[in-house]
């Protein structure tokens, strides 16, 4: 039985029998016609066949040759299109950030925009979902998520852990004053119930007693699956909402919402970024990557407020960062 070629003689002897001539040939290849002929020589060494003959002055494929290039021709084909699906994907498919919805719309979504402005070449699309990915972060480069679930992709990095405060409507708290922060807890009070995939968002009663109050029975609370629908409600004048900082910083800068007393309680967990390691390979993902961890730092302050100790300190940090290659 023959020997099989080496690749890089099948390669040649491809690029020959689709082109017709070794100088083209040499030329898709970026070698020397030279180096073409010695290949082709190798894969008739290799057959023990004459895949070649001269006519005048004309290479040409022999009748073994057309049969021998007829059968390998699809394969080298088919390795081509998956090259050039992948060089599209990196060039111009742009980058894919998967991020639950409402802290996509509320935090990431503003910011992103902000980003793009200062690289206008970048092509970033935000697809906001909730359910998680089954093994890896399947059709996305990256996905933010919240809690231990995202520990399982093997490239990730912690991002912020947020806190809540309860806000509401300006027009609200006219209508509906409170001399204490216990008093919050005998009006409507808006519910945020997540995905069950997810640790329960901070409820009204571990609100009361992080601030060392009773809790209330729930009477008149209505609940809503995205913190987002959840925030709007309260803009909307519908009532109180333990909202995330992350979510509201502009609408109470803004004045849409106010707290009448910040007394913050920080989520059971933080937020993560996992990406695909073949994503740092599109143009601006590297970049894209070390922005979000950069915000994410300071969103991390923002949260916490001026009256909670930063204990993410260098020792900290290198817990952060999960990795099975260098950065």
């Amino acid at each position: 039985m023959s020997k099989r070629p080496p690749l890089k003689a099948l390669e040649a002897f491809d690029a020959f029998g689709r082109l017709g001539s070794v100088a083209e040939a040499a030329d898709e290849l970026g070698v020397t016609p030279g180096a073409v002929s010695q290949q082709l020589r190798k894969a008739e060494e290799a057959l023990s066949l004459r895949l070649t003959e001269r006519r005048g002055n004309a290479l040409l494929l022999t009748s073994w040759g057309r049969i021998y290039h007829a059968e390998i021709r699809p394969a080298f084909e088919q390795l081509r299109q998956a090259q050039q699906k992948l060089d599209r994907l990196k060039s111009g498919g742009g980058i894919v950030i998967s991020c639950l919805p409402s802290l996509a719309g509320k935090w990431l979504a503003p910011r992103l925009a902000d980003w793009q402005m200062s690289h206008r070449d970048a092509n970033v699309r935000l697809v906001g979902k909730g359910a998680e990915p089954m093994e890896r972060v399947e059709g996305y480069d990256f996905r933010i998520s919240y809690g231990d679930h995202i520990r399982k992709y093997d490239h990730f990095v912690e991002l912020f852990t947020d806190w809540v405060v309860p806000v509401c409507s300006p027009d609200f708290l006219r209508d509906h004053p409170v001399a204490t922060p216990n008093e919050i807890l005998d009006h409507s009070l808006l519910g945020i119930e997540w995905d069950r995939n997810h640790r329960a968002a901070p409820t009204w009663s571990d609100w009361a007693r992080h601030i060392g109050a009773e809790p209330r029975p729930h009477r008149g609370e209505m609940a809503f699956s995205l913190s987002s629908l959840a925030i709007d409600a309260a803009i909307n004048g519908r009532g109180f909402v333990l909202a995330q900082i992350s979510m509201v910083e502009d609408d109470l800068e803004t004045g849409r919402l106010v707290s009448p007393f910040d007394l913050r309680m920080q989520l059971s967990q933080p937020y993560f970024l996992a990406w695909d390691r073949s994503a740092l390979s599109k143009p601006f993902a590297g970049e894209l990557r070390s922005w979000l961890i950069a915000i994410s730092k300071s969103q991390r302050s923002l949260s916490m407020g001026p009256d909670v100790e930063d204990r993410s300190g260098p020792q900290a940090q290198r817990s952060l960062m999960h990795e099975t290659w260098p950065l």
